[in-house]
């Protein structure tokens, strides 16, 4: 497995367990259709949370967060919607958030949450 799929991976882990000790229910993760994929759905009440992750080894291509797009903003906001058409689902919300995980083989990995992106 490549570097960048590993680092990609345990950074998804991290997220995961990060959303689910905030209170977050995990109902899918790698969700994957023509349009692309969704790294994590999840619940929060009654809302359902599109999550992007973005793992980052450092900084020297800046923070994890200055990497989404607004392309990939709109192509979120697509899964989010193929999602809920394929899962035939009427959440009470929809938001779309973007979990950051930055870390070095010298620090703890630090873990952002940004909820609404979009």
């Amino acid at each position: 497995m490549r570097t960048k799929n590993v680092v990609g991976r345990y950074g998804e882990d991290l997220a995961a367990r990060y959303l689910a000790g905030e209170g977050f229910a995990i109902l899918e993760r790698n969700w994957r259709c023509e349009l692309g994929e969704i790294d994590i759905v999840a619940r929060e009440g009654d809302a359902l949370v599109i999550c992007e992750v973005k793992t980052r080894r450092g900084l020297n291509y800046g923070s994890p967060l200055e990497s989404i797009t607004y392309r990939k903003l709109t192509t979120l906001r697509k899964l989010a919607g193929r999602w809920l058409q394929t899962h035939q689902l009427k959440p009470g919300a929809i938001r779309i958030d973007i979990v950051a995980v930055l870390f070095d083989q010298n620090t703890t990995p630090q873990v952002d949450h940004l909820r609404g992106a979009a």
